[in-house]
């Protein structure tokens, strides 16, 4: 492998088990394997591939920990959380279902004078959610317009 303090790009082989570091990080022409990738003390760590996709892969598993702090998800199009075979749990104290849109009432459901504020959580057959204003039974509508 070559220095990394004289170069800002180099290309060590596959694996590996010396420091890489390097003025702007370090840069690989093809995939690395390694058992271990760890941050110096109180620097960031970033995985980043700027014009293509990120893959981790582990027949056995994948855990992402945060023991001090969150973990932040954030893309420009679809998250996508899918579980083959088993389940998808969300455990917390609170969960909060941000900019769900709001389904049209209909008029046997819908309040006479002020407005309620209370809603029900409706799953459209797609798997879309929507909010419905909460009536006696349910008020969440198949042909809702936000199934469609």
């Amino acid at each position: 492998m070559r220095e990394a303090s004289s170069l800002s790009y180099f290309y060590p082989v596959v694996h590996f088990d010396r420091s890489v570091t390097g003025a702007e990080g370090a840069v690989f022409s093809k995939s690395v394997e390694t058992p271990h990738v760890r941050a110096e003390p109180f620097k960031e760590l970033r995985l980043e591939s700027p014009t293509r996709s990120l893959l981790m892969e582990a027949p056995k598993g994948i855990q992402i920990l945060a023991e001090a702090g969150d973990i932040q998800a954030i893309c420009r199009n679809e998250l996508r959380l899918e579980s083959k075979d088993g389940e998808i749990s969300l455990d917390a104290r609170r969960i909060r279902l941000m900019r769900l849109p709001e389904g049209k009432a209909s008029t046997s459901s819908s309040s006479s004078g002020t407005r309620q504020t209370v809603y029900e959580v409706c799953v459209c057959p797609n798997g879309r959610l929507f909010l419905s204003q909460a009536g006696t039974g349910s008020t969440c509508q198949i042909s809702n317009n936000v199934c469609l």
